[in-house]
């Protein structure tokens, strides 16, 4: 799976919610995560802001996204591919996606989910954590 680095950004922010829930299925062994350099860097830039000091540290930062880096499939950036989502900066992701064979991309960005059939299918952090507890019987 391909997660959006909105939902591994909420998922430091309210790690009791469905993003938690999420990240915590992805260490439990349930899905496997690919990253990239390009989503990894956003996810630092973003988490770098002041703004999120309020729930995270910077050092705590330096932590999550090297824990991640290390412990998901880190692939190479994907070759650019354009016009594949309203938002350009989404591209990479759905690149990504493809690229790595990846069941599904799960992204809270409605540029993203509102796309008609995409190739893979995109979900939301809900669709995506029923599914995982649809699958687990529960």
């Amino acid at each position: 799976m391909v997660l959006d680095p909105n939902v591994l950004i909420a998922a430091v922010i309210s790690p009791a919610g469905v993003p938690g829930d999420i990240l915590r299925a992805w260490t439990e062994g349930r899905f496997e995560l690919v990253v990239s350099p390009m989503l990894v860097g956003e996810l630092s830039d973003v988490l770098a802001r002041p703004k999120f000091r309020r729930w995270v540290s910077e050092e705590a930062v330096v932590e999550y996204v090297e824990g991640l880096t290390d412990a998901a499939l880190l692939t190479e950036d994907p070759p650019a591919e354009a016009g594949l989502s309203p938002d350009p900066d989404d591209d990479y992701l759905i690149t990504l996606a493809r690229t790595a064979g990846a069941d599904c991309l799960v992204s809270g960005d409605h540029h993203l989910t509102g796309l008609a059939d995409p190739v893979p299918p995109i979900l939301t952090p809900r669709e995506f954590l029923d599914r995982l507890i649809d699958e687990r019987g529960g």
